[in-house]
């Protein structure tokens, strides 16, 4: 059995007015909202519980539920004041029972068999970029597992938002997470600040995929280059149709 934690409690804020009455991951990419194309590729694998979490505008994702009765929807009542470390910690008890994906909600899965790998670790889903990137990278060390999860590299993969813990490892993560919170300093913390903290103890590998398999949405002017390339295309997502 899997799970899968769909974070979907952010502002949104870098796509100005276009988020202004609407939460990020409802907006519509080629024809369907995004966190839509994250749910369906991952019920295409049969993940049989899905765990949204929601705080900005969180009515607005009440349908989700009646649409697909795999999902639930989970209050994060911090959202404004902290950073997604939150929305892992009020999702962490769902974490102790079985394998668990996390995932960006508001990511656009142009290939929904991106989910469908056999995945025999713990890992992130990477893209490799070459040259200079300032986005969040993975490091990975001689043996293949991953040494660093930050900011910046160079030749290296980049985070895909997509994240696949096994369960003794779903677990670590939970407890780190439920540790950390109400420290000093915790509102600034993403979660993926706790997995490089805690690497000593983990074992993540880079599961590669491509930028047109995963595609992130972070401004208007990325948005319309995905709606435009798809008119073009006279198609909707592969798959949903």
């Amino acid at each position: 059995m899997e799970i899968a934690i769909l974070m979907a409690a952010g502002l949104g804020s870098r796509m100005g007015a276009l988020t202004e009455k609407q939460p990020k991951p409802l907006v519509e990419a080629a024809g369907l909202p995004m966190i839509e194309s994250v749910i369906r590729g991952l019920l295409l694998r049969d993940v049989s519980d899905i765990y949204v979490v929601t705080g900005y505008l969180e009515e607005q994702f009440h349908y989700l539920p009646c649409r697909y009765p795999n999902v639930s929807l989970i209050a994060n009542p911090d959202y404004r004041t902290v950073n997604n470390i939150s929305s892992v910690y009020y999702a962490r008890r769902h974490m102790l029972r079985s394998d668990c994906f996390i995932c960006e909600a508001d990511l656009f899965v142009r290939d929904p068999g991106v989910f469908d790998t056999e995945l025999k670790s713990s890992c992130y889903f990477g893209k490799m970029v070459r040259g200079y990137s300032d986005d969040w990278v993975l490091d990975i060390g001689p043996d293949g597992y991953i040494t660093r999860v930050g900011k910046c590299g160079n030749d290296c993969f980049n985070m895909a938002g997509i994240t696949y813990l096994r369960k003794e490892d779903a677990r670590m993560v939970a407890d780190a997470v439920e540790q950390a919170y109400g420290t000093p300093g915790y509102e600034a913390c993403f979660w993926d600040d706790i997995v490089n903290k805690n690497l000593d103890r983990l074992k993540l590998r880079v599961h590669p995929v491509s930028g047109d398999q995963i595609i992130e949405i972070d401004t208007v002017e990325e948005l319309n280059a995905v709606n435009e390339q798809y008119a073009q295309r006279t198609e909707h997502v592969d798959g949903f149709r």
